[in-house]
């Protein structure tokens, strides 16, 4: 049986789908014949026991009983003068089996357990109903009916009696045979009908599926993304829901496959300039060693700090590209409840070390958010350091937090209104900033961490100068039961 099951899930879908239809078919014609066929058959029956239901007894005279039973003679007349019915089998039986013959029958009909009880019951009158057989074995239906019989010259000699009558079921079984022929053969078209209907219903139905397969051992064998199927706007049904599926899946990836090929090409873009200068560097570093010629000591010690900068901006931007490079699943398995004011705190420590010479004031309230904790403390930090970045020395920076909303405001030149639209964008850099350290992955490694965390962020140009960051997060001031 397992092997069977193996067997037909290892068909084609269109196939399966015909057999199933077959199956449920010939389930239900068979059904419907079998029902039809016993129908037919009782009413059948019916009609035999009708026929045999017009013997009221009275064939046999009683009180001639004895007699017939003495000599076993055919009696023709009952005793008002009426014509005995002419019947295939006639014939009667007492309590203890014995049988007489009242007609030119076929043979003696087999008397069974009923018949006897019959006989030895004559009070009742009761008819009795059941197939039997003839001498040569064939079938036969017969009603038993009990005789009262009067006393006779011995009556210890004549035990009771009763009167078998029986017809053939020849005709009756020739009936149903034709009847059942005749089902089986509507039902065989039935089912072959009902699998070649299934298997073209099959077809239509999975024509869609059979374009979504081709479609998708296109994308397969050509990496085309670009690839669509069509789909009416108001179809509802399984297929049109896969196809839509499917077209969005492949316009994600296409996006995605997009956007990686520009973050490669931004990123060997941006590595290229400091691992040009690395190179330069370490060029004339090793050409001073080779040659002899040692380099003075001051611009040896501003090649190596530039080496130094150089490593650190790559180790930054490298980390920033890791970032970014995560996805989604791997940054999901880690996000909790975390103290927004814990995050800025912690980034505010690092942004203090960053620039000794600023003033940063915080005012901060207490505020829970469910993100990453390192993610989210990584996005502050990056929001801080560009403050400190454009912050003249001496400026000050303010710092606010209530109500989960972050504001970070600095007193530098602030960013002109037309690249406002553009400071989120990957490797994006103000033709101003090219000169300071960064790698323009910063800002946004915040719009993305912040969109994560369900909230929202901008940037804008402050009264007096200067620039505001406000960062709007969900959330609520206290936290929650199960948070530890």
């Amino acid at each position: 049986m397992r092997k069977v099951l193996r067997r037909f899930q290892t068909l084609p879908i269109r196939s399966r789908l015909a057999m199933l239809v077959a199956a449920a078919v010939a389930f239900g014609v068979a059904a419907v014949s079998v029902t039809c066929w016993f129908i037919v058959q009782g009413k059948l029956y019916d009609e035999v026991d009708d026929r045999l239901s017009s013997i009221n007894g009275r064939i046999l005279n009683p009180a001639d009983v004895p007699a017939v039973l003495a000599g076993c003679t055919e009696s023709t007349d009952d005793s008002d003068g009426n014509q005995r019915p002419s019947f295939l089998y006639l014939q009667l039986v007492t309590s203890d089996g014995r049988t007489c013959v009242l007609n030119q029958s076929e043979g003696v009909v087999k008397v069974t357990a009923a018949d006897k009880e019959a006989a030895a019951n004559p009070t009742t009158r009761v008819r009795t109903f059941h197939n039997s057989t003839d001498a040569k074995g064939n079938d036969v239906r017969v009603v038993t009916i009990a005789i009262p019989v009067g006393p006779g010259p011995n009556p210890e000699a004549y035990p009771d009696v009763a009167i078998m009558a029986a017809i053939s079921l020849k005709d009756t079984q020739n009936t149903l045979n034709d009847l059942a022929l005749i089902l089986l053969l509507v039902s065989g078209v039935g089912v072959l009908g009902a699998g070649a209907a299934g298997l073209a219903v099959a077809r239509a139905g999975l024509r869609p599926v059979d374009k979504l397969t081709e479609a998708v051992e296109h994308v397969a064998r050509t990496e085309d993304l670009g690839i669509r199927i069509p789909v009416e706007e108001d179809a509802e049904d399984e297929i049109a829901r896969l196809s839509r599926s499917f077209n969005s899946m492949t316009s994600s990836l296409a996006s995605s496959r997009d956007l990686q090929q520009q973050l490669i090409a931004d990123a060997g873009h941006e590595l290229r300039t400091p691992l040009t200068s690395l190179r330069t560097n370490i060029e004339l570093l090793t050409r001073s060693e080779e040659t002899g010629r040692p380099i003075p000591p001051a611009d040896r010690k501003a090649l190596l700090a530039s080496v130094k900068a150089q490593m650190t901006e790559l180790a930054a931007l490298i980390g920033d590209l890791q970032e970014l490079s995560r996805s989604e699943g791997q940054r999901g398995e880690r996000v909790q409840v975390v103290s927004l004011e814990d995050a800025v705190e912690a980034a505010l420590r690092r942004a203090r070390l960053r620039g000794p010479e600023l003033t940063i004031n915080a005012d901060l309230q207490p505020w829970y958010v469910r993100a990453e904790p390192s993610a989210l403390e990584r996005a502050i930090v990056n929001i801080l350091d560009n403050a400190v970045k454009f912050s003249p020395e001496g400026g000050t920076i303010e710092v606010e937090l209530g109500s989960g909303i972050l504001t970070v405001r600095d007193h530098g030149p602030g960013i002109p209104a037309d690249e406002l639209p553009y400071v989120f964008d990957r490797f994006w850099r103000s033709p101003s900033a090219r000169a300071l350290p960064g790698s323009g992955l910063g800002l946004s490694i915040v719009a993305r961490t912040v969109e994560q965390a369900g909230g929202e962020i901008a940037l804008e140009r402050a009264q007096g100068g200067g620039t505001v960051a406000t960062v709007r997060l969900p959330g609520a001031p206290t936290a929650p039961p199960e948070m530890p």
